[in-house]
């Protein structure tokens, strides 16, 4: 073989390697890309579902200690969600937290310092703490019909189903894209060329998200 062919050939190997190493670089990128945004919707969803749950603690249609419950829990995703901005909080959730019936309820309002913010597991711990007050208040199915009965009732129960099935949802589409993106890490050949860079490795987003018994999910009668 002449020398001409060879560095024909070897041209052709080094393009196929800079090829294949682009596509895969090109290719873990998007996977990053795609578990962001997943986040940020997977983010929204929550922030909706704490805010119907808000609004439900506010609504009067619980009991006192049913709705200082519940907008305790509401209170702690939202803070979490806004850094601990205080003033992000709906003034109605602030009135009724303050104005807490529970004996020896008189406190200051605390939320996540800013550096907890960005934890997984603090943000699942709290979002199933939410999901677990929830479940124990509208648990019988009885008494969530009858709240359905109130006026206002139906409205607020509807938002809070939609959104809890769209955080639901996102979540189990974040989680995928994160599990795909692992995978792909976790290649031979990008963990040879360190195509991830200093990119940290995505995780999963694992909270309680376990429906209520009396509460019914969108389209379900």
């Amino acid at each position: 073989m002449r020398w001409s062919e060879v560095a024909v050939v070897v041209v052709l190997v080094l393009a196929v390697l800079v090829w294949s190493v682009w596509v895969a670089a090109s290719r873990l990128d998007r996977l990053h890309r795609k578990v962001g945004a997943s986040r940020s919707v997977v983010e929204a969803q929550l922030v909706r579902r704490a805010t119907a749950a808000a609004e439900l603690a506010t609504s009067g249609l619980l009991d006192p200690v049913s709705s200082v419950l519940v907008g305790e829990a509401a209170w702690a995703a939202l803070a979490t969600e806004t850094a601990g901005r205080r003033g992000d909080a709906p003034p109605e959730l602030l009135s009724l937290l303050l104005s807490d019936p529970r004996p020896g309820a008189d406190r200051a309002l605390s939320a996540p310092s800013a550096g907890d913010v960005d934890d997984l597991d603090e943000r699942g711990q709290v979002e199933s703490e939410l999901t677990a007050t929830l479940r124990e208040v509208l648990d019988e199915p009885a008494e969530v019909a009858e709240l359905r009965d109130e006026p206002g009732g139906e409205e607020l129960l509807d938002a809070l189903s939609s959104s809890w099935y769209r955080a639901e949802i996102a979540r189990r589409f974040h989680n995928e894209a994160v599990l795909q993106t692992q995978r792909v890490r976790r290649g031979r050949f990008v963990r040879l060329l360190r195509l991830a860079g200093h990119a940290p490795e995505p995780r999963t987003l694992e909270l309680d998200d376990a429906w209520p018994a009396g509460l019914a999910r969108p389209g379900v009668g």
